[in-house]
C-alpha cells in the first residue's frame, strides 16, 4: 500500500493549472494581510475560450453536430481515429511541419494533447529508465515519468539569460545522454516561459540524438502561435532519424479547442504502433463525435489565424509593459504561445502564500512556477489568453500585491 501510494503522490496535482481552488488552501489566513484589492476575476492558470474573449474557431460546433448525426460510423472509429480524418490531418501537418506524414501509418488522434503525452511515454519509458527533461518545462512531464517508474534527468533552460533561442544547456544535454538517457522530452515554443529553441538548438539536439540512439518527445502544442518577427524549426524537419521522434500538437489552445479534447501525435510508426495499443485499453480512442472536430483545424477562415495572433501579441505587450515597471522583477518577452514566467522579487512570503493572497486579496489566479520546476520558487506562470483589459487590470493587481508583500 505504501508503495501506491508513493506512486500516485508522484503525481502531485494539487497546484497544477486548474486545481486553483487548492493552491494555497493549507496557508495561514494570518499570514496575509491589506485589504482586498477590486476588480474583476481573472483566471491565468488557463485561457479564457468564452466568446468575449477567444472563443473557438467558427464551425466547431457544427462540425461536431454533425458528427452526432452521423452516428456509429463517427462514434466508433478506429483506435487511432478516422482513417479519412487521419489523412486530413497528416497532409495539414505533413506541410505545415516539412515532412511528409503517412496517416495510415504515422499519426494517431488522442484525447487532448495531454493524452498524447502519456501515451508517447508509456511508449518509450519503463522501470529503471533514464529520461531527459529540460527545466523549466510542462508541469506533466516528470511527473508522467517519475509515475511510470523512469528516472528525470534535469536540463537546464537558461531563458533569462539569453535573448534569442531558449538557452538550452547543450553541455547538459550531451551528459544526461552519455549518462544513459534515451528518451528526451521538451516543449517547443517551451511552456511556461513561451521561448522558441532556435534552429541551432534544434540542429544540436537532432545530432545528438542520433549519436547516442535516443528517442525525442517534441511537444509543439503553441508552435501556430508564433509572433510577429520569430521564426521556427520543427524538430522532426532536421537531420533526425524519423524513427527516433515524436512530435505532439493539437487545437485545444491556439484555436480554443480545449472542451472538445483533442490531440494528435505523429512520426515513428513502431511508436505510434504501441501508443495505439495503450489507448486501445485506457479510453479506447480520442472522443468519437470530437474528432469531427479536428476538420476545422488548419482550416479557419483567411485572416483567421493573423487576427487571433495579433491580439495575444497586444495583450503580452500590455502585461510585459506593466510588469516592467516592478523593481527587481524580470521577465523575457515570449515569442510564441500565451504564457508569462516572470521572475518575482524578493518578498516576505513563501510562494505558495503569495500565489493564495493573489487570489483571494487580489482576485488573480496564476500557477507557481515550482510546477514546471522545483527550482522554480521565485516565478508564476500566466497564461494571458484572456479579455484584454481584465488581463491588463489584473496584472495591475498582482504589482500592488508584489509592493504589499516585498521583502
Amino acid at each position: 500500500m505504501e508503495l501506491i501510494e508513493a506512486k500516485f503522490a508522484k503525481l502531485g496535482t494539487d497546484h497544477a493549472p486548474g486545481q486553483e481552488l487548492r493552491q494555497g488552501a493549507d496557508v495561514p489566513a494570518t499570514m496575509l494581510r491589506g485589504e482586498v484589492l477590486p476588480g474583476a476575476p481573472v483566471d491565468f492558470s488557463h485561457g479564457d475560450v468564452n466568446e468575449t474573449a477567444f472563443g473557438p474557431t467558427p464551425g466547431a460546433f457544427d462540425e461536431f453536430v454533425s458528427g452526432v448525426h452521423r452516428g456509429g460510423s463517427q462514434a466508433y472509429t478506429e483506435y487511432r481515429g478516422g482513417a479519412e480524418l487521419r489523412d486530413r490531418m497528416a497532409a495539414h501537418l505533413g506541410a505545415f511541419t516539412g515532412r511528409p506524414v503517412s496517416g495510415a501509418n504515422e499519426l494517431i488522434i488522442t484525447p487532448g494533447t495531454q493524452g498524447a503525452l502519456f501515451l508517447a511515454l508509456g511508449a518509450t519509458v519503463t522501470t529503471g529508465d533514464r529520461v531527459a527533461i529540460v527545466r523549466p518545462d510542462y508541469f506533466a512531464n516528470r511527473k508522467l515519468v517519475e509515475f511510470l517508474g523512469g528516472e528525470v534527468v534535469p536540463v537546464r533552460m537558461d531563458y533569462l539569460g539569453h535573448t534569442t533561442g531558449a538557452g538550452l544547456d547543450l553541455q547538459q544535454l550531451e551528459d544526461a545522454f552519455e549518462s544513459g538517457a534515451r528518451t528526451f522530452l521538451f516543449s517547443n515554443p517551451n511552456n511556461p516561459a513561451g521561448v522558441i529553441y532556435s534552429a541551432d538548438e534544434i540542429a544540436r539536439i537532432a545530432e545528438l540524438a542520433n549519436r547516442h540512439g535516443v528517442t525525442v518527445i517534441a511537444d509543439q502544442l503553441y508552435s501556430r502561435l508564433l509572433y510577429s518577427g520569430q521564426t521556427y524549426t520543427h524538430l522532426r524537419a532536421s537531420s533526425i532519424d524519423p524513427n527516433r521522434v515524436v512530435t505532439i500538437m493539437g487545437p485545444s489552445k491556439t484555436e480554443s479547442l480545449s472542451g472538445y479534447r483533442l490531440g494528435v501525435a505523429f512520426g515513428a510508426p513502431r511508436l505510434i504502433d504501441r501508443m495505439e495499443k495503450l489507448q486501445a485499453i485506457v479510453s479506447l480512442r480520442a472522443p468519437g463525435y470530437s474528432q469531427a472536430v479536428l476538420r476545422t483545424w488548419f482550416e479557419e477562415p483567411a485572416g483567421w489565424m493573423q487576427d487571433r495572433t495579433a491580439k495575444h501579441q497586444a495583450i503580452r505587450d500590455a502585461l510585459i509593459e506593466v510588469f516592467r515597471t516592478v523593481p527587481g522583477l524580470v521577465v523575457r518577452a515570449p515569442e510564441a504561445g500565451s504564457y508569462l514566467f516572470p521572475r518575482l522579487p524578493a518578498l516576505n512570503i513563501p510562494l505558495v502564500a503569495f500565489v493564495r493572497a493573489l487570489r483571494v486579496q487580489a482576485g488573480v489566479t496564476v500557477t507557481p512556477g515550482t510546477e514546471f520546476s522545483p527550482e522554480s520558487t521565485d516565478s508564476i506562470r500566466l497564461n494571458f489568453s484572456q479579455n484584454h483589459e481584465a488581463a491588463v487590470q489584473a496584472a495591475q493587481r498582482i504589482a500592488q500585491l508584489i509592493e504589499r508583500y516585498r521583502a
